[in-house]
């Protein structure tokens, strides 16, 4: 059998009551289903400590950001939705006294629902801008191929070689 999580209560409520009920660990572990091994573990812990629970769920450390914590950094986002981690981290450590990094605030963040995306590029048209477009195409509609080659045609492109200035800009929202 493959391993499906943890028991909850009432299945090691279950075993206990099984094997109490004078079943050996193999009919238990048919009956109920679980492994020989689950069988065995839940009633000697139930035998040597009396508890049926298992205390699983408070192990592994602590999370640094709280539920007031995750409502303070919602806020930090809503604010300002074009921020990086970087700044939200920033912004989040300067009122806290336990600071933490960024991969915390990112998985912070993933857990609330929220991912980090690249913004859609929208064409910015004003409604000026598009008269004049307008207007250009019909001013130059009946232009033959030989008035075009007098036109100086420029391709723009950008290099930087070492930094960004921001045009890889992500948003976070959910």
């Amino acid at each position: 059998m493959g391993k499906k999580g943890d028991l909850s209560n009432f299945e090691r409520g279950m075993v206990v009551g099984a094997r109490r009920a004078n079943l050996s660990i193999s009919q238990s572990a048919q009956l109920l289903g679980f492994s020989r091994t689950t069988i065995s573990r839940v009633y000697k812990e139930w035998c040597e400590k009396g508890k049926t629970s298992s205390m699983r769920q408070s192990c592994g450390r602590k999370c640094l950001v709280d539920a007031r914590g995750q409502r303070r950094m919602g806020r930090l986002i809503q604010a300002e939705s074009r921020a990086t981690l970087t700044e939200i981290t920033t912004c989040y450590n300067r009122g806290m006294q336990q600071s933490i990094c960024e991969a915390t605030t990112r998985t912070t963040l993933r857990r609330m629902g929220y991912n980090s995306r690249r913004p859609h590029r929208v064409p910015l048209i004003s409604t000026t801008n598009r008269r004049k477009r307008q207007q250009f195409a019909r001013a130059h509609q009946n232009w033959t191929v030989e008035d075009w080659k007098n036109v100086a045609w420029s391709d723009e492109s950008r290099f930087l070689l070492r930094h960004s200035d921001g045009q890889r800009v992500r948003i976070w929202h959910k």
